[in-house]
C-alpha cells in the first residue's frame, strides 16, 4: 500500500466566513471532498465526505500480515452488535456521481476476501443480477472519474459487509451537480426490492432545500446521508427532516473485541439554518431549540480508525487495498446495518419517529466524550453524535 506522509489540512469557504480544518497526520483529501467547484458543471456541485488514510497500518486489523490495513466487516459487526448475514430479499441504493470501472470486479475482490456473496456475472449493468449491478442515470455510462471512483468502491463495499444478503445497487450519475443526482435518488427509489437509499455526498445549506423534500418522500424506502467531514458543520440533504443524517465517531477495537468510542472531532452537525425542529425531535428540545438538529445517529468514520477498501481504479498513486474514513464511511456502514436489521418497511420520516422513540434505550451506544467545530459530546443526544451509535438492530 502506498504510504504518504503529510497533515491533512483545507479550508472551507462558508459564506461570509471560512473554517479551517485540520484531519490530522497521514490522510489524504480527495479535491471532491475539498469541495472544490467542478469546471465542467453549470449547476451546484455535490461534494463527496471520504478520507484515506495514509499512515502505518494500525494493530487492530488482522489482515495486516496480506497487505490490508483498517478495520475488517467482522470486527465493525463486532463492534455494533451486528449478525453476520442480513437483508435477504432487500437491496441498497447507493447514488454517486460519474463512472466506476472497475465496480464488479472490485466488489468482487473485497468480498472475496472477508467471505462475504459475490456476484456471478459478468456483466455489471444486468438487472438479472443477484448481488451487485450498476445503474445509469441514462442510457450510457456516464464519464469516468477516479476521484469519485473511490468513493462508490467505499460505499458498495461497506453497505455489503453489514447487510451481505442483501443487493446492492450502484446507481451512477452522470455528474456531480445537484440535479444529476437527485434524478438518480429518483432512480435508485424505484429499483427492485430498495429499501434503503445511500447518499455520502452533500451541499452546504441553501435557502431553497425544503423545495426538494419530495425526492426523499418514496414510500418504502428510507434515505440515509452524510452529515459530513467539517465538524460542526450542518449541510444537505442531511438538514432534510425526510433524511436519516449520519454522523462519525471514533472506534478503538482489540481484535474483535470493542474498546471504545469517542466523537470524531470532524463530524459535520449542528442546527439547520433553514429547516425547523421536525416533530421526531421534540423530546429533545432543550438540544436543538426550534431547529432541526443533526446528526441522527453516528457509527466510525475516524480515518484514523478507518475501514478497508479495494479500488482497482488507481486515483493520486493509490490502488489496491486502502484505509478509508469520512461520513462517507458511516452513512452506508448504518444504511447496511437498517436493511440487516428487518425493521419494517417505512419511509425516512417515520423512522425517523422509531430512533427516536428508542432514544435514550440500550438500543444505541449514548457516545459522551470528544467533540467537533464548536459541540461537545455530552451525555445524551449532541450535535456530533445524535442517538448515538447502533447496539444491535433493535434501534432500527
Amino acid at each position: 500500500m502506498l504510504r504518504l506522509f503529510f497533515s491533512a489540512a483545507i479550508t472551507v469557504a462558508l459564506g461570509a466566513s471560512a473554517i479551517a480544518q485540520d484531519y490530522g497526520p497521514n490522510v489524504f483529501v480527495p479535491p471532491s471532498t475539498r469541495r472544490a467547484p467542478d469546471a465542467r458543471l453549470s449547476q451546484p456541485t455535490a461534494h463527496t465526505n471520504y478520507l484515506v488514510y495514509t499512515g502505518p497500518p494500525f494493530y487492530p486489523s488482522p489482515e495486516i500480515s496480506r497487505g490490508i490495513g483498517g478495520y475488517t466487516p467482522d470486527q465493525i459487526r463486532s463492534a455494533y452488535s451486528m449478525p453476520s448475514t442480513g437483508g435477504s430479499g432487500k437491496a441498497i441504493a447507493i447514488v454517486d456521481a460519474y463512472h466506476y470501472a472497475t465496480s464488479l470486479n472490485d466488489f468482487n475482490v473485497f468480498s472475496a476476501q472477508f467471505g462475504l456473496p459475490q456476484e456471478s456475472s459478468t456483466n455489471p449493468t444486468s438487472s438479472s443480477n443477484r448481488v451487485f449491478q450498476v445503474v445509469y442515470q441514462g442510457s450510457s455510462a456516464p464519464p469516468a472519474d477516479a476521484n469519485w471512483a473511490q468513493e462508490e468502491a467505499l460505499d458498495i463495499e461497506w453497505a455489503h459487509a453489514l447487510a451481505p444478503n442483501a443487493k446492492i445497487y450502484l446507481v451512477e450519475a452522470n455528474s456531480s451537480g445537484l440535479s444529476d443526482l437527485l434524478a438518480c435518488v429518483d432512480k435508485a427509489s424505484g429499483l427492485a426490492n430498495v429499501r434503503a437509499v445511500s447518499m455520502s455526498w452533500g451541499v452546504d445549506e441553501f435557502s431553497t432545500q425544503a423545495q426538494y423534500d419530495s425526492h426523499f418522500q418514496h414510500s418504502k424506502v428510507v434515505y440515509f446521508s452524510a452529515s459530513g467531514d467539517v465538524g460542526g458543520v450542518q449541510s444537505w440533504p442531511p438538514a432534510s427532516q425526510y433524511v436519516v443524517a449520519v454522523g462519525g465517531t471514533s472506534l478503538e477495537m482489540f481484535e474483535t473485541s470493542f474498546l471504545s468510542e469517542s466523537a470524531w472531532s470532524d463530524s459535520g452537525g449542528g442546527p439547520s439554518v433553514y429547516i425547523g425542529r421536525p416533530a421526531f425531535q421534540h423530546r429533545i428540545y432543550m438540544f436543538v431549540g426550534g431547529r432541526r438538529g443533526c446528526p441522527d445517529i453516528s457509527s466510525d468514520a475516524d480515518p484514523q480508525t478507518g475501514c478497508a477498501v479495494y479500488d482497482s481504479t488507481p486515483y493520486s498513486g493509490m490502488s489496491g487495498w486502502l484505509v478509508f474514513g469520512g461520513t462517507s464511511l458511516s452513512t452506508p456502514s448504518v444504511a447496511g446495518m437498517y436493511v440487516t436489521s428487518g425493521a419494517p418497511a417505512l419511509n425516512s420520516y417515520n423512522e425517523l419517529v422509531r430512533i427516536y422513540n428508542a432514544y435514550g434505550s440500550a438500543s444505541f451506544r449514548d457516545i459522551s466524550t470528544g467533540m467537533a467545530g464548536p459541540f461537545h459530546a455530552v451525555p445524551g443526544w449532541d450535535f456530533v453524535t445524535g442517538v448515538g451509535a447502533p447496539l444491535g438492530t433493535t434501534g432500527f
